[in-house]
């Protein structure tokens, strides 16, 4: 499985911190940006880059995001189809996202986190497999509908026109 990594310069520290953790975890990385530190870079550049490369392949695949909040990443990440990101502050909420809703984008908020702390959430966040439990399936098959809703219909009008 390939990860690919993408942060701004608020996550760029961090960024390159964690690359040697998950080479040394076993895991095949991709650096998608920034490759220096750049004080005027956009984190929406970087998020896309990575949520493209998992969205085309999310069954080989994952990525993390970082960037100051970790918000403005997340949000561009999720705009991708096959793409679930989420903002993980701890470990257990690293195994939920994994556990519960198979998440495959990771995003971290480098302003919040130490480079310890991150290590121990993409450790569980790699290591945690999706449990396949039927309420866990039945929800994330709720997600993938209301995602090709949207993406036919080129809307988000609900029956009342809005």
């Amino acid at each position: 499985m390939i990860i690919y990594f993408g942060a701004d310069h608020l996550g760029f520290k961090l960024k390159e911190y964690l690359k040697d953790f998950v080479k040394n975890e076993g895991f095949e990385i991709a650096d998608l940006g920034n490759d220096h530190y750049d004080e005027d870079d956009d984190y929406p550049d970087f998020a896309a880059a990575v949520a493209r490369k998992v969205s085309r392949g999310f069954e080989s695949s994952r990525g993390i995001v970082i960037c100051g909040s970790g918000v403005g990443v997340d949000v561009v990440a999720n705009k991708f189809p096959n793409v679930r990101s989420a903002l993980a502050m701890s470990p257990n909420q690293a195994f939920d996202s994994r556990n519960d809703i198979n998440t495959n984008v990771l995003t971290l908020a480098a302003d919040f986190l130490d480079g310890e702390a991150a290590k121990k959430i993409v450790r569980v966040w790699l290591s945690t497999p999706f449990s396949d439990e039927p309420r866990h399936q039945r929800r994330l098959s709720k997600i993938v509908q209301v995602e090709s809703e949207i993406l036919e219909s080129g809307s988000l009008k609900n029956e009342s026109g809005f």
